[in-house]
């Protein structure tokens, strides 16, 4: 059955390129035949101006869909194909500023480790950075379409900028592939029931913090609430620094690593930087939330009338424990 799909899809592909081909090629002979009425060079000129453009477009595209060839990935540090792909990867890979070493002539294994130390920390840098945006986005925007696409576009900002930083030059399908790649080991994209709690243990952990009940007016009566938010922005954070640590991973491998070792190595480092993001995070989700309620609740307050002349005891009574709540979360 696969093999049929295969064979109908390429023979199909095939008709479509040679009917647009057929297509394009006789409305440009209509168009030379118009143009040969105005002026005896008109229709030359055009079919010159229309060749140049349609290898361009192919030329351009080309280029934009053309993966590099790489040298085959070694299976370990003494391996015979590790020169070679040394060689590779200190051409594709952006000289860092910070390198001890920027324009040495002959780059040995020391100076690619070296220089992939310091892509590294840039790397992280930034993941951690749109994680932190994400960490709100998920906290406020949960459940909203606004707050999904927002979220999932910020982790393609991640991946795309994880790829240019260890990339001089760009390749669509390059990129995509690393998408790929980086898809296939996030939590569910495989659904594996035993690596789930191995994806919860960091957020649980996160979440659950002993400084809830201290920050928030009302203490356990909007803990529930608060975990709510700060579960939801967990998780989002949780996803984006894993997808951006896999991708700068896969960006760095220089021998062949299997698929699980990737994605132990990425959860422990993942679980490490939500830790440092909550920590950073939580007083100001904590404050928000206490300002707010506290806003609320004076605004509410405001809206008891004070006790009138002839007002009975109850009246009274209201008033006074209003008068008093005001001046408490005051």
């Amino acid at each position: 059955m696969k093999r049929k799909a295969t064979i109908f899809i390429y023979t199909a592909l095939v008709a479509v390129i040679l009917i647009v081909v057929v297509f394009v090629f006789n409305q440009l002979s209509v168009a030379a035949a118009h143009l040969r009425s105005w002026h005896p060079y008109a229709e030359s000129l055009f079919l010159l101006f229309s060749s140049v453009i349609i290898l361009s477009a192919l030329y351009t595209g080309f280029n934009l869909f053309s993966v590099p060839k790489t040298p085959e990935l070694p299976e370990d540090d003494n391996s015979k194909l590790m020169a070679p792909y040394v060689s590779h990867l200190a051409r594709r890979l952006p000289v860092h500023p910070m390198h001890p070493d920027p324009s040495k002539s002959q780059k040995d294994q020391r100076w690619l480790r070296t220089n992939l130390k310091l892509l590294d920390v840039d790397s992280l840098n930034m993941t951690r950075q749109i994680a932190t945006k994400n960490f709100f986005v998920g906290a406020f925007a949960q459940n909203t379409s606004y707050g999904t696409t927002t979220s999932i576009l910020n982790n393609f900002k991640v991946l795309w900028n994880v790829y240019c930083i260890h990339n001089r030059k760009q390749h669509l399908r390059e990129f995509i592939d690393l998408v790929r790649s980086v898809y296939d080991c996030l939590p569910l994209s495989d659904f594996k029931k035993e690596d789930i709690p191995e994806h919860i243990k960091p957020i649980i952990q996160s979440s659950f913090s002993n400084t809830l009940s201290s920050l928030l007016p009302g203490g356990n009566l909007l803990t529930p609430f608060f975990l709510n938010l700060f579960l939801a922005g967990s998780t989002n954070t949780y996803l984006t620094c894993l997808a951006g640590i896999i991708a700068t991973r896969h960006c760095q491998t220089t021998t062949k690593e299997e698929k699980k070792e990737i994605i132990r190595q990425s959860m422990f480092e993942a679980s490490f930087m939500l830790k440092e993001i909550i920590r950073e995070c939580n007083p100001i989700l904590s404050v928000t939330i206490s300002k707010a309620v506290k806003k609320a609740g004076i605004e509410s307050l405001d809206t008891i009338q004070p006790p009138s002349t002839g007002s009975g005891m109850a009246q009274d009574i209201v008033s006074h424990l209003a008068s008093s709540l005001k001046h408490i979360l005051k």
